[in-house]
């Protein structure tokens, strides 16, 4: 259809009108088919345009969009933490991808019905989508200056003023039109994280596990991979393929593995298991601010829990290279997140997850109760932007870490728990000792060889088995209280 304009006509795909649903299944299937037809309008015009030159007409199609309207202050299983509003009114949430997002979105949106006992509405949304968003794999969209004419003249383009997290930072948002948000992002917001996951890491936003690993060290990928293999060599184990970067899947144990011709920042890996329910380990490097990047991306595939599993300075003299440190408070002084979640939020300790992790820990190690605490200490660990702090004047950090009852010091695990806070992703730290700068053991060559050849295998065994101990839990026990608000997005 072509809709006049003071500028021209603007050509969109037909729009139909909005449809009620009480089945979350067949709601699904229609978010699916209604961006199916917008992303081929665009991907079919703009293959034409580069064909033929600028056209005499402006090309747009819509993001679809799930909505609900209530009247009713009736009551919900109190007992779960997601799948309702807070109070009546009108919400609504564009959607991107609704192929790759089709379990959540059957799993939402029927707890919406369930929980609401009304229909709901599923339509255009009045949200353009960006050109380059709804081009398939193969299809690059030139940068701006490489066409004879200005692409924003044809198409839309992405647009940072509506690409923000102003909904999961709690600032107020509501669409034009007045409605509340239904779910943690935009689709604008989730469609530019899907391109930078696909930068960053390597790999299809498609082979993203529910439960993610983050490590600071490529020893942590080897032995991953050699993990995987096993676990593909075992019928019984339930997985069924491994993805590395360039998006190479295996799933014969003694097929090869081709590392792509250029790795990507932040190297991942994907253990898959039907429905999502493997593990993705990705090595995010050194930093928080590589921490929050990674995270705040893969924030929008909605995971189950995510944990750090990296190394850290041990800040007691009762510590030994190799011991562990599970994390119940974090000393933020990592920074990237001051804009985003204030230094005076609490992150707290989330029960599942820091059962699941003693557990794993007890299950490798083959220690427990008292004995556990030979190799293992739970306290907080400070996080920190500064790698070569030692060699400042220690006198002002040391007093710092001492009055916080720090036990290790890292510069990753606070930024990747406080930003699962933040996003509502449970989360937990289980660190290694692998230096100890304030008692003259630092990193030295020797002294790491032996350790990453001792404890690397055993940390990341204890990171999957306790991945593999969530994985069996009920999804409302996994998601706490603790991570929501008192206005909440009633999508997780």
């Amino acid at each position: 259809m072509n809709i006049p304009v003071s500028n021209g006509p603007i050509e969109t795909p037909d729009l139909p009108a909005a449809e009620l649903f009480t089945d979350a299944a067949a709601a699904t299937a229609r978010l699916i088919e209604l961006y199916n037809d917008a992303t081929r309008f665009l991907h079919d015009r703009f293959m034409d345009t580069l064909k033929t030159g600028r056209p005499a007409t402006r090309f747009r199609a819509y993001y679809p969009e799930v909505r609900i309207t209530t009247t009713s202050y009736a009551e919900t299983d109190s007992r779960l933490s997601f799948g309702h509003v807070a109070v009546p009114g009108t919400y609504a949430a564009t959607i991107t991808r609704p192929d790759l997002f089709a379990n959540y979105l059957r799993q939402q949106i029927g707890l919406l019905i369930e929980n609401q006992k009304v229909p709901i509405s599923i339509g255009p949304s009045d949200t353009p989508i960006p050109v380059h968003f709804a081009m398939g794999p193969g299809v690059t969209v030139p940068q701006e200056g490489a066409m004879d004419f200005p692409l924003r003249d044809v198409f839309d383009v992405p647009d940072l003023a509506t690409t923000n997290d102003d909904i999961v930072n709690g600032y107020g948002f509501h669409y034009a039109d007045g409605a509340g948000p239904l779910a943690p992002f935009t689709a604008q917001r989730v469609d530019y994280s899907l391109a930078r996951l696909s930068h960053y890491t390597a790999t299809g936003p498609e082979h993203f596990q529910n439960h993610v690993l983050f490590t600071n060290y490529q020893f942590y990928i080897e032995e991953f991979a050699a993990y995987a293999r096993a676990a593909l060599a075992d019928p019984d184990s339930g997985y069924t393929g491994f993805v590395g970067p360039g998006n190479v899947e295996i799933t014969d144990p003694d097929a090869p593995m081709p590392d792509p011709a250029k790795m990507p920042q932040m190297p991942t890996y994907h253990l898959k298991r039907p429905g999502s329910g493997g593990i993705t380990l990705v090595n995010i490097g050194v930093g928080p601010s590589n921490a929050k990047t990674a995270t705040d991306h893969i924030a929008v595939l909605r995971p189950h829990a995510w944990m750090m599993v990296g190394h850290c300075a041990g800040l007691r003299n009762t510590q030994r290279l190799g011991d562990f440190v599970l994390a119940h408070a974090y000393l933020r002084e990592d920074h990237v997140l001051d804009d985003d979640l204030p230094i005076w939020v609490p992150i707290p300790p989330l029960a599942e997850i820091q059962i699941a992790l003693e557990g794993a820990v007890a299950e490798v190690t083959q220690l427990e109760g008292y004995e556990l605490k030979r190799i293992m200490r739970t306290g907080t660990v400070a996080t920190i932007d500064n790698r070569n702090w030692e060699l400042r004047d220690q006198s002002g950090p040391v007093q710092r870490l001492s009055q916080s009852r720090a036990i290790a010091l890292d510069m990753e695990s606070a930024t990747i728990a406080a930003n699962g806070f933040r996003f509502r992703v449970p989360y937990g730290t289980l660190l290694c000792v692998s230096d100890k700068p304030l008692h003259g053991e630092l990193k030295l060559p020797g002294m790491a060889s032996d350790f990453y050849k001792t404890q690397v295998a055993r940390h990341l065994l204890i990171g999957i088995r306790a991945m593999e101990r969530l994985r069996d839990m009920p999804l409302e026990r996994i998601h706490s209280r603790k991570l929501r608000s008192f206005e909440e997005t009633a999508f997780l």
